[in-house]
């Protein structure tokens, strides 16, 4: 394999690499393995095939040996499939976020109802959850990817929001009997028997995961709301929402990355509200020329509504949490812990 080769295939991400070797599949071959993943895997791996483009025969040949020789290194005779997925994901993940994702799986084996919520559009999720009780709901929302729980919440009525929001970060993980049960309530509302531990949903950090993807107006009224219900709860969320100014723990291969994804104008925008020390942060990971226009334009850009601000440093931090899904950048500081 070339050198130009090995290094357009170190900078592919991993989602990349797995659109290019579903591609080299076939059809019905990949349509077979995207059957297994989840829907927000599906769309990320479906997006990654759009978008690829000059993928040489070589890089191909070389995706397609490093995924054999992976599968012939990891797979040992003797360890159960369960086993493997356990040792895998601690080494990958660590412990804790391990466990989390292998309760997840798990409750997926035997729940249809509620993992066809993730295929769902947010507002069918709302309309069709809005009548529940409010725990109910609570269930239902840390089930789901922040993102698409956030968007479900939005479409919740305001006085709802803060109940449900707080249950979810006093949530201490959910009975499997409860888990099948309420699967087959959303079966029916739409138209498996669990075992093990208690599943880990719920939580002040899947509150706050949830918060980081809310409109800023939505945000502070619902933090105003919980704060005023319960101060020390509150403080506990605000405490792990990940926040513009966080984006200073980045490390500079991170910046960088997420630069690139930023439009110039959302950027202008969100610097305008930013603590001196991440302008600088940015300044330094950015070309000379373009951190001097950049200095410029924020010199001569008048007034703006903090509105705006607000709204554009939400949107750079979504870009952000979707970069560090999908594995292109590691965040730091507070909210979801990455490795």
């Amino acid at each position: 394999m070339s050198e130009r080769t090995d290094r357009r295939e170190a900078a592919r991400s991993g989602t990349e690499r797995a659109a290019i070797l579903l591609l080299t599949l076939g059809e019905n071959e990949a349509a077979q393995v995207l059957k297994h993943m989840g829907a927000k895997e599906v769309q990320r791996i479906g997006t990654a095939m759009a978008k690829l483009s000059h993928v040489s025969r070589e890089e191909v040949h070389g995706v397609v040996s490093d995924f054999a020789l992976t599968v012939e290194s990891q797979t040992s005779v003797g360890v159960g499939a369960d086993e493997f997925l356990r040792k895998v994901l601690v080494d990958a993940l660590g412990q804790d976020k391990a466990a989390s994702i292998i309760d997840r799986i798990n409750i997926g084996r035997s729940t249809k109802g509620l993992e066809a919520l993730k295929w769902m559009d947010s507002r069918q999720v709302a309309e069709l959850i809005r009548l529940e009780h409010p725990q109910i709901i609570a269930i239902v929302l840390a089930y789901l990817d922040p993102d698409q729980a956030a968007e479900v919440l939005a479409h919740m009525p305001a006085n709802t929001r803060a109940d449900v929001v707080a249950r979810i970060a006093t949530l201490d993980g959910v009975q499997p009997s409860a888990l099948t049960e309420l699967d087959d309530i959303m079966e029916k509302q739409f138209a498996g028997k669990s075992a093990g531990k208690t599943s880990a949903l719920g939580g002040a950090k899947a509150a706050a995961n949830i918060i980081n993807f809310l409109e800023p107006s939505q945000e502070s009224a619902l933090m105003e709301q919980i704060q005023k219900a319960d101060e020390a709860l509150a403080a506990r969320i605000q405490d792990l929402v990940f926040v513009f100014d966080n984006l200073i723990d980045l490390d500079d291969r991170s910046m960088q990355e997420l630069l690139r994804q930023v439009p110039a104008e959302k950027l202008l925008l969100a610097m305008k509200g930013a603590d001196e020390s991440l302008k600088e942060k940015i300044f330094k990971n950015m070309s000379q020329r373009a951190a001097e226009m950049l200095r410029d334009d924020l010199e001569a850009k008048g007034p703006v509504r903090l509105s705006e601000v607000e709204a554009a440093q939400k949107e750079i931090l979504q870009t952000a949490r979707k970069l560090a899904e999908a594995g292109t950048i590691a965040l730091g500081g507070k909210g979801e812990e990455y490795v």
